[in-house]
């Protein structure tokens, strides 16, 4: 189980994520969808990534290896379909509010999942009486209407460019979501076989959009467009820090900037392999310190100014002056082999 530890206050009650990863992956030619690498990092464990603030990750498939602890589920019959298996995962989550999500969204972020949570949460703080639109959230033209708990929304998902909507890209509140799954499973003798709108049409939705992180990838030229997307200038770095983090179990907000002026400081001033053995030895520093953003800041600092004034040694005002009439201590010179002075006042 990933842990959560609230910060308190209004709008952070806790939340779970449930994530489905075991569907059948036809169109990717039955391949493991979740296992497919996109910029070094499975798709599973992308998603994984952006839902890390819930108390409780619960993964509907199969368990296999991923870069974060995770709760295990699966739906019965195996590859029973969407809500089968969500209500699966469902069994296993005890927060008010639950992120639910596929594995195969490579652009999701943590900003995304905070959006839906805000957006649900917010939700709850507004009194009656605050104007609302059914739809979005947005102000409603033309008076007021009252909000009690049985209007609020059940869940926020977000649209894709062609506003299309993505019930699994979404945050909905568990008791909506243990409702009407309940009430479909008596409808219909359970959950098996049963497409996501029968949920989603019962339920009160907002929408927020998002066009990058509802891009899913069902297919292998999806998968294509993905990897060539985190290749572009803009986005590399950060992708492979990324990647770099969960290959080695590493949970640190990295300053990229400040690393690379670092580097750039070190390549300069002493010579340019000095760039990647110093942010080295940088990164040694500060795990034996601790670890964490500041220990990294600090020896960051430290090695910065000195690689500064290593460059410094090397400029004019650096060097002692030397000329000849600047040695006032220097003695005349002495006849080689006696020892003694041969100048005038020898004689």
């Amino acid at each position: 189980m990933t842990v959560y530890e609230p910060t308190g206050g209004p709008g952070t009650e806790a939340f779970d994520a449930v994530v489905l990863a075991g569907g059948a992956a036809r169109r990717l030619g039955g391949a493991d969808k979740p296992a497919v690498r996109v910029g070094g990092r499975a798709l599973l464990d992308r998603v994984l990534t952006a839902c890390a603030g819930a108390g409780a990750t619960v993964v509907v498939a199969d368990p296999r290896p991923t870069a974060r602890p995770v709760l295990w589920a699966r739906e019965e019959p195996s590859g029973g379909g969407p809500l089968a298996a969500l209500d699966a995962g469902l069994r296993h989550t005890t927060a008010p509010y639950v992120v639910v999500l596929s594995a195969d969204l490579p652009f999701l972020d943590e900003e995304t999942v905070r959006r839906l949570l805000d957006r649900l949460r917010a939700d709850d703080a507004e009194p009656q009486g605050v104007p609302a639109d059914a739809t979005d959230g947005t102000p409603a033209p033309g008076g007021v209407e009252d909000r009690p708990p049985s209007a609020r929304a059940d869940g926020v998902l977000v649209t894709d460019p062609d506003g299309r909507d993505q019930p699994l890209v979404a945050a909905y509140r568990a008791e909506a979501l243990c409702r009407e799954l309940a009430r479909l499973a008596a409808e219909h003798g359970g959950l098996t076989g049963l497409p996501l709108r029968r949920l989603t049409a019962a339920l009160r939705l907002t929408r927020i959009t998002d066009p990058v992180a509802s891009f899913d990838c069902d297919t292998w030229d999806d998968i294509a467009a993905a990897r060539a997307r985190i290749r572009e200038h803009g986005h590399v770095l950060d992708e492979w820090i990324s990647a770099v983090k969960d290959e080695l179990g590493i949970d640190l907000d990295v300053d990229i900037t400040e690393l690379l002026d670092l580097a750039r400081d070190a390549a300069h001033s002493v010579a340019r392999p000095a760039a990647p053995l110093t942010t080295f030895l940088v990164g040694y520093a500060a795990a034996k310190a601790g670890g964490g953003p500041e220990a990294v800041t600090e020896a960051a600092r430290k090695a910065s100014a000195l690689a500064l004034s290593w460059a410094d040694e090397d400029t004019p005002e650096a060097k002692p002056d030397t000329k000849p009439d600047a040695k006032p201590d220097a003695k005349p010179d002495a006849e080689p082999g006696t020892g003694q002075d041969t100048g005038p006042a020898a004689g």
